[in-house]
């Protein structure tokens, strides 16, 4: 399976690529460098914790990587009056009233805890592509469900500061 990822995505995830190889990789090189040089390695904390940053550096180079490669780009346009990629959604749950607002995002972005809502969760997909004011049904499973009420759509531009989640 692709992973759906915008132009943004991929962008961002080419600067942070650019920025380890340019800056992380380098440093940690030489971190790496300088702890072997303080004698026996069987026994150096230093130079073990420097491999494990650098490897770890190594590691999300690669992962960036194939998500690029193996991508599915998809668009951010939608309808000016439907939800769509990066637009801001607030709901009411009609079974207790209670009101959120998430934005919908691609998965390498999305965090629940800062109510970035995924396009593939649930959520995200009954959401997208209706307009404010309809009445929304979120498939959890088989056999639980439940209604949103699109409240109000705010169409917002990708922002900068949105970063790829890390694994």
């Amino acid at each position: 399976m692709y992973d759906e990822l915008t132009a943004g995505d991929i962008r961002k995830m080419q600067e942070e690529i650019e920025y380890r190889k340019l800056v992380v990789r380098p440093q940690a090189l030489e971190e790496v460098k300088s702890a072997r040089a303080h004698g026996d390695l069987s026994e150096n904390f230093e130079y073990h914790a420097a491999k494990k940053v650098k490897n770890q550096n190594e590691s999300r180079i690669r992962y960036l990587e194939k998500m690029i490669r193996t991508a599915r780009v998809i668009s951010e346009e939608s309808a000016e009056d439907e939800v769509g990629i990066n637009n801001t959604v607030t709901v009411e749950f009609t079974d207790d009233g209670s009101v959120e607002t998430y934005r919908i995002v691609t998965t390498v972005r999305g965090n629940s805890l800062e109510n970035l809502i995924s396009n593939e969760s649930p959520l995200g997909k009954a959401l997208l592509g209706k307009k404010e004011g309809q009445t929304a049904h979120v498939q959890v499973n088989d056999t639980v469900g439940y209604d949103v009420k699109i409240l109000k759509l705010e169409k917002t531009e990708d922002e900068a500061g949105d970063k790829i989640r890390e694994f």
